[in-house]
C-alpha cells in the first residue's frame, strides 16, 4: 500500500510519517497481509494504513475470517517478525510498476495505480519487499521485522468495508488491529478499550431501555422507548428555550415534498443516492399512463424553509429572519454504514436556518458558534473540536461536487475564517469537505471506540438563494439576495443522544434523566405515603415513580443502581412520621434524610438550573 495514495480517512493517523510508531505500524501492516495471504492464499489486496491507535488492512478473501482466526494469524505475524525480514524499496516507472502489479495480480492495486499514473501525473511508483511479500508502497518503514515488537500488537475486531470507501464498489472485509512500542502500552489501551464498550450507546440503550432498532419496522429506523424520549424532549426543550431567547420563529413542514423542489435547490443530483426511492403519482387515461406528480420523503429541512421566506415579499427590515425546527428527514443510508443511533435513515434534526444581509452575517454566524458553545457547556461535553471545511478546486470531482462559482468560495471561506479567529473558538481547516453550496464549521467529538463523528454543524450558503430566487428589498428599495446559515447545533436527536449516552455513561445528571426520582419502601404499608410524594411530583412535572416490584429493600436499591437513577428516596416508618425522605443518590455511598419539601426545593431547583450535579448540597461545587 502506498499512503501517498491512501484515499483519505476520518480514523487515519494524525502521527507524522517519519515517527517511529508510525514506522512500527505501517511495517506490521505489511506483516499483516504476508500472514493473511499465508492463511488464505488466493487473497487480494486492498489498502492498509496506520491508523490512530494501529492500522488497519482490506482484503478480498476467498474463506471468510472471525475472531477464532486471529490467534492463528497472530501466531503467523509472530513468526515471520522472528525471521527478521529486512524492507527493501525498490522504485520503477509508470510502466514497470503497472507490469509488477499485474505480475502481482493485485487489481485493486492496478486501478489505484493507473488512476495515480493518468490524473495525478506520477512519473513512477514504490515498492517495499519484506521476504516473499511485495506490496505497492511509499513507505516509510523500519529497517527490518527485529525492529517490531511481537507482543505490543493484537487483533481488534473483523468488518466490512468498501473498496475505496464508495457503496458501489466490492465489499471487502477489514481486519483492524491495535499495535503499540510496547505490551504495556497495548495492554493499558485493550483494557480501556473495554471500558468504553461498556458505555457504548448500543449496548447502554438496550440496558437502559431507552431505544430499539427493529428489522420488522426497517434498518436504521429507530423506536423511542419511553425513557429515551425524555431524553428527547428535555434536550428540545433546551433548544426551544436558546432559540426563543435569540429570536427564532418556530416552523413546521411535512415529511414528504415534490422531487422538484430538490433540484432546484441543487440537492438533486448531489444527494440522490441517499434519497429513499422517489414515488411517482400516475394516472390511467385513454393514451396510457401519466405522470403527475413524483414525491419521496424529505432528506433536509431546509428547501422547505426556504419556501417560507419565499411566502411572502421580504424587506431588509425584516432580516435577519430566524426559522428553527426540530424536523424529521430520511436519508436511504448504506446498510453496512448503519450504527445504533450514529448512523441512521431516520432522524429528528435540530435545524434552523437565518435569512440575513450581508452587513448582519458576521454577527449572526458568531452568535449560532456562541449557541454550540453555551450548549456544551450546560451539557458538559468537552472532548470535540470545530473542523472548517472548505471547497477544493484541484479536486477532479470538484465540478460534480461543488457549486461552480470560485471569488463566491472565496470569499465566503475568508468571511468564516475571519469570523473564527475573532471567535477565539479553536478549529482546523479541512480542504474539499464543504457543503455542495459552501463551506462549513462542523464539530467533531469522539466515539468511545474512538471513530470521529459529527455531531454539529454551521453552514454558510451563498448558491441557493440564487437558484431559488430569494431576495428581499434592500434600503435601496432594489432587490437583494439574502445569505442563508444552516445551522444544526444538536444535530439530530439521535446522534446526539448517542453522544450522550457515552459521554454520561447513562448516569445522566438529574434534569436530563429519563427517570429523575425512584421511590423504595421497607414495607407495602408505607406505599401510600409514596404514592403521595409521586402524585407531588408529577405534579410539578418530575418523572418519578415508585418501585412496586415487591423486591427487598436491598435488591430495590441495587435495581435502582443498575438502572442508573440519579435520586432514590427510600421510605420507612420513620418517614412517614417525619412526612421526610432518605435521599440515596446515585454513586454516594452517603444517604441523608431531610424533610419532604427541602428535597422537593432542591430537587426542583436542580432540573430549573440543568445542574450537572444529582442535587444540590453545601458541601458541592
Amino acid at each position: 500500500m502506498n499512503e501517498q495514495d491512501t484515499p483519505s480517512s476520518e480514523e487515519a493517523s494524525e502521527e507524522a510519517g517519519g515517527d517511529q510508531l508510525y514506522r512500527i505500524r505501517h511495517s506490521l501492516a505489511h506483516v499483516l497481509a504476508q500472514a493473511v495471504l499465508t492463511y488464505r492464499p488466493g487473497s487480494t489486496l486492498g489498502f492498509g494504513p496506520p491508523i490512530t491507535d494501529g492500522f488497519y488492512y482490506d482484503f478480498i478473501l476467498p474463506e471468510p475470517i472471525s475472531e477464532e482466526d486471529f490467534p492463528k494469524i497472530e501466531k503467523l505475524m509472530k513468526q515471520i517478525i522472528k525471521k527478521n525480514q529486512k524492507f527493501e524499496r525498490e522504485e520503477l516507472s509508470a510502466e514497470e510498476a503497472l507490469a509488477r502489479i499485474d505480475e502481482m495480480n493485485e487489481p485493486y492495486k492496478r486501478e489505484y495505480a493507473q488512476e495515480l499514473i493518468e490524473k495525478r501525473g506520477l512519473a513512477a511508483l514504490s515498492f517495499y519487499r519484506n521476504g516473499p511479500f511485495l506490496d505497492m508502497c511509499e513507505g516509510p518503514h523500519v529497517e527490518s521485522t527485529r525492529e517490531l515488537p511481537k507482543g505490543a500488537f493484537k487483533i481488534r475486531s473483523v468488518a466490512g468495508a468498501y473498496w475505496r470507501g464508495d457503496s458501489n464498489n466490492v465489499m471487502m472485509t477489514r481486519l483492524y488491529v491495535w499495535a503499540f512500542e510496547t505490551a504495556d502500552e497495548l495492554n493499558d489501551h485493550v483494557k480501556a478499550h473495554k471500558e468504553a464498550l461498556a458505555r457504548d450507546h448500543k449496548k447502554l440503550g438496550k440496558d437502559l431501555d431507552l431505544f430499539v432498532i427493529d428489522e420488522e419496522v426497517g434498518k436504521g429506523l429507530p423506536l423511542w422507548l419511553p425513557k429515551g424520549n425524555a431524553i428527547r424532549d428535555e434536550l428540545e426543550a433546551l433548544a426551544r428555550e436558546l432559540e426563543f431567547k435569540a429570536g427564532y420563529d418556530r416552523v413546521s413542514t411535512p415529511h414528504l415534498t415534490k422531487v422538484d423542489l430538490y433540484y432546484q435547490t441543487g440537492h438533486l443530483p448531489y444527494y440522490k443516492d441517499h434519497i429513499y426511492p422517489i414515488m411517482e403519482l400516475k394516472e390511467k387515461s385513454d393514451e396510457g399512463e401519466v405522470v403527475l406528480e413524483a414525491y419521496c420523503l424529505k432528506p433536509m429541512n431546509c428547501p422547505h424553509h426556504h419556501r417560507i421566506f419565499a411566502a411572502r415579499k421580504r424587506s431588509y427590515r425584516d432580516l435577519p429572519l430566524r426559522l428553527a425546527e426540530y424536523g424529521q428527514v430520511y436519508r436511504f443510508e448504506d446498510s453496512g454504514s448503519l450504527s445504533g443511533l450514529l448512523r441512521v435513515r431516520g432522524m429528528c434534526m435540530n435545524d434552523a436556518h437565518i435569512y440575513c444581509t450581508e452587513e448582519n452575517l458576521k454577527e449572526e454566524f458568531l452568535a449560532v458558534m456562541e449557541m454550540h458553545r453555551q450548549l456544551y457547556e450546560i451539557l458538559g461535553l468537552e472532548n470535540y473540536y470545530m473542523r472548517f471545511s472548505t471547497w477544493d478546486p484541484e479536486d477532479p470531482k470538484g465540478k460534480a461536487k461543488y457549486v461552480d462559482d470560485p471569488e463566491a468560495w472565496e470569499k465566503s471561506q475568508n468571511f468564516i475564517r475571519e469570523a473564527m479567529i475573532e471567535s477565539g473558538l479553536p478549529f482546523k481547516e479541512v480542504k474539499g469537505e464543504a457543503a455542495f453550496y459552501g463551506p462549513k464549521i462542523d464539530v467533531q467529538f469522539r466515539t468511545v471506540t474512538g471513530r470521529e463523528e459529527t455531531a454539529s454543524t454551521n453552514q454558510l450558503d451563498f448558491a441557493v438563494p440564487e437558484r431559488m430566487n430569494l431576495s428581499y428589498v434592500g434600503a435601496d428599495n432594489q432587490e437583494h439576495r439574502p445569505y442563508i446559515i444552516h445551522r444544526a447545533p444538536l444535530g439530530t436527536h439521535e446522534r446526539f443522544v448517542a453522544f450522550l449516552i457515552e459521554h454520561y455513561g447513562g448516569a445522566f445528571p438529574t434534569w436530563l434523566a429519563p427517570v429523575q426520582v425512584r421511590i423504595l419502601t421497607v414495607a407495602d404499608r408505607f406505599n401510600d405515603y409514596a404514592l403521595e410524594i409521586v402524585d407531588q411530583l408529577r405534579g410539578s412535572m418530575v418523572r418519578a415513580e415508585l418501585d412496586t416490584s415487591g423486591e427487598r429493600i436491598n435488591k430495590l436499591i441495587r435495581n435502582a443502581a443498575t438502572a442508573k437513577i440519579p435520586n432514590v428516596l427510600i421510605i420507612g416508618e420513620n418517614e412517614v412520621e417525619a412526612r421526610s425522605v432518605t435521599l440515596r443518590r446515585y454513586g454516594v455511598r452517603e444517604q441523608t434524610t431531610m424533610p419532604l419539601t427541602e428535597f422537593k426545593a432542591q430537587l426542583l431547583e436542580t432540573i430549573r438550573s440543568r445542574s450537572k450535579q444529582f442535587i444540590f448540597s453545601s458541601d458541592e461545587t
